[in-house]
């Protein structure tokens, strides 16, 4: 099982939220929740392209990549 490091500020917003109670920070936990997984995706996907076994899986592997990315077609060679 891997590790997951978030910033200091979101582990004590949720510790707020799961042991006090505090309901006023939802939105920011969840932003910043969807955040690192959004960096964690990325993260695979580019070692799946990176480390792809078959040209067809890490073109397929980069595409989505830049897709995620938001790198135009023109852009891409």
């Amino acid at each position: 099982m891997k590790n997951v490091q978030i910033p200091s500020e979101l582990f004590i917003l949720l510790i707020r939220y799961h042991l006090i109670e505090d309901v006023s920070s939802g939105e920011k936990i969840r932003i910043g929740l969807e955040k690192k997984m959004d960096v964690l995706i990325d993260r695979e996907l580019y070692t799946k392209y990176k480390t792809a076994p078959t040209d067809e899986e890490r073109e397929k592997a980069r595409t989505e990549y830049l897709d995620r990315s938001g790198v135009r077609d023109s852009f891409r060679w």
